[in-house]
């Protein structure tokens, strides 16, 4: 692998590392971050944060079923943590709902970025290949 190609390696890390902080702050944090008052800004902002994880999961290569079968997991057991566990929060199964349209979504965003680059490589003469 090239010097550019393990920095991309350890960017895509980090904003993967990123996105998973930001996603346990907003389900755990003991109030909910997104009361708001907007109707569904609770669903989308549990789409999105689903989203970006696996986003920034395929980027990092982490393999689809692993990536995708830890998201399910932790979509539903943070709602079970919420219920059980903070005093200020409650689980609810359209959040999880919405975790697991997030990560459907993220895997199709990630899946056309993913050919975005490599028509673009394939444009430009590159390769995908490090």
């Amino acid at each position: 692998m090239t010097p550019t190609g393990n920095r991309g390696a350890g960017w895509a890390r980090a904003m993967l590392a990123a996105a998973v902080a930001v996603n346990l702050v907003v389900l755990y944090w003991p109030r909910p971050v997104s009361d708001s008052g907007i109707p569904y800004a609770d669903k989308v902002v549990h789409v999105a944060i689903f989203a970006v994880v696996a986003i920034a999961g395929l980027r990092a290569r982490i393999p689809l079923a692993w990536l995708v079968g830890l998201l399910a997991v932790h979509a539903v057991s943070s709602e079970l943590v919420q219920h059980w566990f903070l005093v200020n929060r409650s689980g609810d199964p359209a959040d999880v709902a919405a975790d697991l349209v997030g990560v459907a979504v993220g895997v199709v965003v990630a899946w056309k970025l993913a050919a975005r680059t490599a028509v673009a490589a394939t444009r430009s003469g590159g390769s995908l290949s490090s």
